[in-house]
């Protein structure tokens, strides 16, 4: 008989204050032998005993069959062709003329199933001795990036032993930037651990996975160059990274809000090295003993000496200048000197920005652009083939691309026409286009401007030639008595 707790209470009440068994199953109404079950409290009628009955079809053997399916299967190693719990059950009623149901043989294979398996959201928690290993992953996020909303790369790198956490963000997620990252990476912990912890992403991995995984050429050749050995997980096992994988999501949520508003991504990796800073600094991680400052000094004295000389991360490649003085790179265009026309020169691509150099000297250099179609142009390589060709000034593409309509316009209105227009060019390369418009602004609005006139304001007067001397010079006085006595002069 199932009762309430009221009635639990009552017996129990009753029976502690000396009550017979007898008289509280006749006054409560209720049988003797759930008095007798309930008086002593040695259960309590909320426990209901677990359901447990075996079938009787299943039998040791039909238990062993089962798991001899199984065997099979991991024998075979195929994903797609396993024994169902039907497939079992019509094999146990021909080959061991089974009468039992299916229901019985499905509840059998799931119960067996489960005993050997290991749930997937298993860890074992693991340690790491001092520099012995990083992890790093990407993430993404979104910045304001010149007013325009962007979609960031976000690199993570966290060393396993001190806990202590390395961020930056990159405009795209190729091989140079990895490599990048990573060199970054060693010269913020001051050192190099000796294992690096990642998944199996195109940009470090050629083929395979996990242990079986090959890297790609330049990465096995930057791992080499400062000596640590490569740790690549399995396919879909953030378990292995756990670390890395949680400052992914901690980076984003305490460094990344509000959504940041800059003018370039240097701007907002100086802000995430010091933001790095600050953590080692004063953070401590939950179940660690000591807060990451103490640990990470004790780790940086394990981590191995960064090398003198410092690998070329970039992506390089030999182009020709084309005839309208720009070269092309990952399918976009950047201008050079007009001097270096039909020459070959050397492009690095860097994480963020873009180097040209010809014959072993920078020509010029950009921040990296990784649309497609786009053309960066300066004024200043193209500013001597003006002066050549002036009836092109107002049509030419580094001209309208880099300078602001305030200054076109003013220098349409010059009286020496294209000319004219070309030495104010010329003069806003040398001053910067700034200077020269706030001299436009001094000059009174009824004068009709010339670049003449510009140029005054430009000629500082000359410096005075006239020597300043003190007031006062200190002048040492002299005893001219021994010189008289020696030539004989007779004193006055």
């Amino acid at each position: 008989m199932i009762i309430g707790v009221d009635i639990y209470s009552a017996i129990r009440i009753r029976y502690s204050d000396g009550e017979s068994i007898r008289s509280i199953s006749k006054s409560l109404g209720i049988s003797r032998q759930t008095v007798k079950k309930y008086c002593e409290g040695s259960t309590h009628p909320e426990i209901r005993k677990t359901y447990q009955r075996e079938p009787e079809v299943l039998t040791d053997n039909v238990n062993a069959f089962i798991l001899s399916c199984f065997k099979e299967d991991e024998d075979e190693n195929l994903k797609k062709q396993k024994h169902t719990a039907k497939r079992i059950y019509d094999r146990l009623v021909v080959e061991k003329k089974f009468t039992g149901s299916y229901s019985s043989i499905r509840a059998a294979v799931r119960t067996l199933k489960t005993e050997r398996t290991v749930p997937p959201q298993s860890c074992v928690p693991l340690s790491y001795a001092p520099g012995e290993a990083v992890q790093i992953d990407w993430g993404e996020a979104t910045v304001y990036l010149d007013g325009q909303k962007t979609k960031v790369h976000t690199f993570c790198g966290r060393l396993c032993y001190s806990c202590d956490i390395f961020v930056q963000v990159y405009k795209a997620a190729n091989e140079e930037t990895f490599l990048e990252a990573q060199q970054l990476m060693f010269d913020f912990f001051g050192g190099i651990p000796r294992r690096l912890i990642f998944d199996n992403a195109k940009v470090a991995v050629k083929e395979g996975f996990g242990i079986y995984a090959k890297p790609q050429d330049r990465y096995l050749s930057f791992s080499a160059h400062y000596a640590f050995t490569l740790d690549f997980c399995n396919p879909a096992s953030g378990n292995e990274k756990s670390l890395v994988e949680n400052l992914v999501g901690y980076s984003r949520r305490n460094f990344l809000v509000p959504v940041p508003r800059i003018s370039d991504i240097e701007e907002l990796n100086h802000k995430l090295w010091n933001a790095c800073i600050s953590y080692r600094e004063n953070h401590k991680v939950e179940h660690r003993n000591h807060p990451v400052k103490v640990m990470y000094q004790e780790e940086v004295r394990f981590l191995n000496t960064i090398p003198r000389f410092r690998f070329d991360t970039s992506k390089t490649a030999i182009t020709r200048v084309d005839d309208f003085s720009t070269v092309r790179y990952e399918k976009n265009n950047y201008s050079v000197p007009a001097r270096y026309l039909r020459k070959d020169v050397t492009v690095k691509g860097y994480a963020n920005s873009v180097c040209i150099l010809h014959e072993g000297s920078v020509i010029a250099t950009y921040s990296r652009q990784y649309g497609t179609g786009n053309t960066e142009y300066r004024l200043e390589h193209y500013i001597d083939l003006l002066e050549k060709k002036p009836r092109s000034v107002f049509n030419a593409r580094p001209v309208k691309e880099t300078m602001t309509k305030e200054l076109l316009d003013w220098g349409s209105q010059l009286p020496g026409g294209n000319k004219e227009m070309v030495k104010l060019l010329r003069l806003c390369v040398d001053y910067g286009e700034e200077r020269i418009l706030a001299i436009k602004h001094l000059i009174p609005g009824h004068i009709i401007s010339t670049v003449d006139m510009v140029r005054t304001y430009l000629n500082e007067p000359a410096k005075s030639s006239v020597i300043y001397l003190k007031n006062e010079i200190a002048i040492t006085k002299t005893d001219l008595r021994k010189y008289d006595e020696k030539y004989g002069v007779a004193g006055q």
